[in-house]
């Protein structure tokens, strides 16, 4: 038997890594990711194709459009390639959480980000550079879709909205950050020198999830408890194999007195591992429908995607858009200090006013149509408005109320479900939000510019989806929400021996079956 203190109980964390340290570097990590985006929206870094007068004369293009001479409609796809290698992952990093430590998958996707980003700073043409964009999506996925659970599980009860206030306060940070910092290198230097850069930056945080003790999810069983079921296998004092000797003759492998063929052995692997492959995509199957089938969870990310829709137009082409309308002289550096205070302010003020108001379900939802309802409004009047300043009062206004719905709807999507789907929650919504919101609305942005040839107008059919995202909330206030936060919290476990007969008794098969 083993004994009642085994290795497979979860370990405790290293005494240096508090809840505060892991909220800080999840922090960090999450606001170089969301520099990355700033930094290629920026005009600094994304420049502008060649232009002609009507005489003829020809001024050269700039940054990565004008390097690569894309139209808008390309420029616009390389903003959404990301959303490919995401789309991928997300789910793939969700599923392998049951059955690696999370931690860990954060490590890998954090490497893989790294390594792309170097690539877009290399990158010799269109096709290339979209490819390394699409691995940057696979890098993030990771991060994205597990570290929202770690914070939940280690901040405090009363403070958990306003924990992942902080860390999602990180998303309109690091776009603003990204807008200056891209217009600043881009301007200064060279667009390829922002993305060295951001490697640079990444690059500790991707050693430091493989170097450091991982940390466990509540709701999984810790990595650990894989190794020790193998130590139990293996155990002299459990299996008495100790005193077995294993002979190899004529490619036959020899145990005790019975044999057992090697190619046999390997068929009964590989028939094992199919099994276990088949039994992941049927429980990943399960969660989906889950998922799927729970109304609170699909209302919340139908308002999430109408939402993103618009909030990813903006990051793209606000700094682009403001230049043509009130011909701003630094649009970059504008547009990006007014979304680092709006979206500082308007993200931690949305996660204090859940926690005062009592951090429910249904009081994020009220929160969230609110919000967004009255952000449409300012936003539109400002687009409306020919003054500059009128325009950036009432912009900052509308983003203050936009951005306070960053905390509560996150929140939902992880207490709307069980412990152990949290992460697949994470991934789904980041999928749908990407894959329907910010990446189509990039290109069809930039189609319908093309076609209007009117920034203004193209700016106010824009925001007018925001009060769609209103009323999909809206109705999320009426449904019968229960937070299941705390429902099913046991870890998933690893399978047990059913029996610790010896292989010496020759009964190899039904051991091997029984194992």
């Amino acid at each position: 038997m083993v004994p009642p203190s085994s290795s497979m109980d979860p370990s405790p964390p290293p005494s240096w890594f508090t809840p505060k340290r892991l909220l800080i570097i999840f922090c960090v990590i999450n606001m170089i990711n969301y520099v990355d985006r700033g930094a290629i929206a920026s005009n600094g870094v994304n420049g502008s194709s060649e232009t002609c007068d009507d005489q003829g004369i020809c001024k050269s293009g700039s940054g990565i459009q004008g390097e690569f001479d894309l139209t808008n409609f390309q420029d616009g796809l390389l903003s959404s390639a990301f959303m490919v290698g995401l789309l991928v992952a997300s789910p793939i990093f969700a599923s392998l959480a049951k059955s690696y430590n999370p931690f860990r998958l954060i490590g890998v996707g954090l490497s893989v980000w790294t390594l792309s980003v170097a690539g877009c700073a290399s990158a010799f043409s269109f096709w290339f550079i979209a490819i390394c964009r699409m691995l940057v999506g696979v890098g993030e996925a990771s991060f994205i879709s597990l570290a929202a659970p770690f914070i939940d599980d280690n901040a405090p009860v009363s403070q958990k909205t306003a924990w992942l206030a902080m860390f999602y306060m990180c998303i309109p940070t690091g776009i603003a950050l990204g807008y200056v910092y891209g217009g600043y290198v881009g301007g200064h230097f060279h667009w390829r020198y922002a993305f060295w850069g951001e490697a640079l930056l990444m690059l500790p945080f991707a050693v430091f999830g493989f170097l450091v003790k991982p940390l466990q999810l509540k709701g999984f069983s810790p990595v650990e408890s894989k190794k020790a079921l193998a130590s139990v296998e293996t155990d002299p004092s459990v299996t008495d194999v100790a005193d077995s000797k294993a002979l190899k003759l004529d490619g036959r492998m020899m145990v005790g007195g019975d044999g057992i063929i090697g190619d046999e052995l390997s068929k009964t692997s590989k028939s094992e591992s199919i099994h276990n492959i088949l039994n992941q995509l049927s429980r990943f199957a399960k969660d989906m429908k889950v998922l799927l089938v729970d109304k609170v969870y699909v209302v919340n990310v139908f308002g999430y995607i109408a939402y993103n829709f618009v909030i990813g137009a903006y990051s793209y082409w606000g700094p682009k858009a403001g230049y043509n309308i009130y011909h701003m002289k630094s649009a970059d550096m504008l547009f990006g200090g007014v979304t680092i205070v709006c979206g500082i302010l308007g993200t931690i003020s949305g996660g204090f006013i859940l926690d005062r108001m009592g951090a429910t379900i249904s009081n994020a939802f009220i929160l969230l149509s609110g919000a967004t309802f009255l952000g449409a409004i300012s936003c539109f009047s400002a687009f409306c408005l020919r003054s500059l300043y009128g325009f950036i009062v009432l912009f900052a206004v509308g983003e203050l109320l936009v951005f306070a719905t960053q905390a509560p709807v996150n929140y939902v999507c992880l207490h709307c479900v069980r412990p152990s789907l949290r992460p697949l929650s994470m991934a789904i919504s980041t999928v749908s939000i990407h894959i329907f919101g910010d990446v189509p609305s990039s290109p069809l942005v930039g189609i319908l510019q093309d076609h209007i040839n009117n920034w203004r107008d193209t700016a106010l059919i824009l925001t007018s989806i925001l009060f769609l995202a209103a009323g999909i909330w809206f109705v999320g206030v009426f449904l019968h929400a229960v937070d299941k936060s705390n429902d099913g919290s046991q870890p998933v476990s690893t399978p047990r021996i059913t029996s610790r007969k010896p292989l010496l008794d020759g009964n190899v098969d039904e051991s091997l079956c029984e194992v």
